[in-house]
């Protein structure tokens, strides 16, 4: 183990996540009944390097758990991405008595945690991103909070898309993984998913399953479109001018990011949050923490960043025989 552990920093990085709050609280709290002091660091990596350092007690964290966003703010840092800034960062922590930190965000976040760990700061990670594309940990804070948004949003366009007898494309984020549109494409019973992982960007394909269901007599079609494959707004036009079926796309954007996290995001953050001091003061370093087959467990960076993680071919074949569209045409 490393030197004793007298007062750690949390910070959050990269894109906000519901949940993000209730991890911070978490780390607050527990680090505190463990004897050890806190500090926040506001707007991430930028803050750090800024010397953005504030105080944390148990009340500074009370009445959070419910609100989304991160109370320490979050930021991209470009500077921190070189040895000059990661160098920096780590002798700002040492100036401040710092002797360890949490690092909420995803894999871009992740690697800072590890270059302040190789600067000698005792670092643990935590996987706070919507998008759920931390290859070591079946669950990422944010991500059911995410879905649930995006979800409610498309049950509401498909009202009025099936009251128009519309084509709907729905975007949704995830940056480059696809779980947000897998996810809703099956709770929402979507006609089409659209998947960076297994898309093949034949749109023929997709123009044939609107024009057959409508010969059917579907009124309705939707499309649930990945942030990776976007430009919706423009497939939209083709779509509608191959099938002469008025096509309309939605993006949801940013407001999945937003609102008062789930239950489940508000206790898997907590639980991790406080495993993330414990295992801190303890001395450890360069670890991250994870929730794999129903366990809370952690991993060492340099492991979890190598790991790889997919769309499970069970689950997307499962997506495409539960649309009855493609099950009657015999895909």
């Amino acid at each position: 183990m490393g030197k004793e552990i007298k007062k750690i920093g949390v910070l959050t990085s990269g894109g906000d996540a519901p949940g993000m709050n209730a991890a911070i609280r978490a780390v607050v709290r527990k680090a505190i009944s463990n004897g050890v002091e806190v500090v926040g660091v506001k707007k991430g990596y930028m803050g750090l390097l800024n010397n953005e350092i504030v105080p944390m007690d148990a009340h500074s964290v009370s009445d959070i758990i419910q609100r989304g966003g991160t109370i320490l703010g979050t930021a991209r840092c470009k500077e921190f991405t070189t040895e000059e800034g990661q160098a920096q960062g780590a002798e700002i922590c040492r100036q401040n008595g710092i002797d360890g930190m949490v690092v909420i965000g995803g894999d871009g976040s992740y690697r800072g945690a590890q270059a302040l760990s190789k600067h000698g700061i005792n670092t643990i990670g935590l996987p706070g991103t919507i998008d759920l594309d931390i290859s070591c940990t079946d669950y990422t804070i944010g991500f059911d909070t995410a879905i649930n948004t995006a979800m409610e949003a498309i049950d509401k366009v498909r009202d009025t898309s099936s009251s128009h007898e519309r084509c709907s494309i729905i975007e949704v984020m995830g940056r480059n993984a696809g779980y947000i549109a897998l996810w809703c494409g099956v709770a929402n019973g979507a006609e089409d998913i659209l998947l960076p992982e297994k898309y093949d960007f034949n749109e023929q394909k997709i123009i044939n399953n609107i024009i057959a269901n409508r010969k059917r007599g579907k009124t309705h079609h939707l499309i649930v479109n990945a942030e990776g494959i976007g430009h919706s707004t423009s497939m939209a036009r083709r779509i509608e001018a191959a099938t002469g079926i008025e096509t309309r796309a939605t993006i949801l954007g940013y407001m999945q990011r937003g609102g008062n996290p789930t239950c489940r995001d508000r206790y898997f953050a907590s639980i991790m949050g406080a495993l993330a001091a414990d295992i801190l003061c303890e001395g450890k370093t360069n670890r991250v923490i994870a929730y794999k087959n129903g366990e809370f467990v952690d991993y060492d960076i340099d492991e979890a960043l190598a790991m790889q993680k997919s769309i499970s071919d069970y689950e997307y074949d499962v997506s495409l025989a539960l649309s009855r569209s493609r099950m009657e045409i015999g895909k």
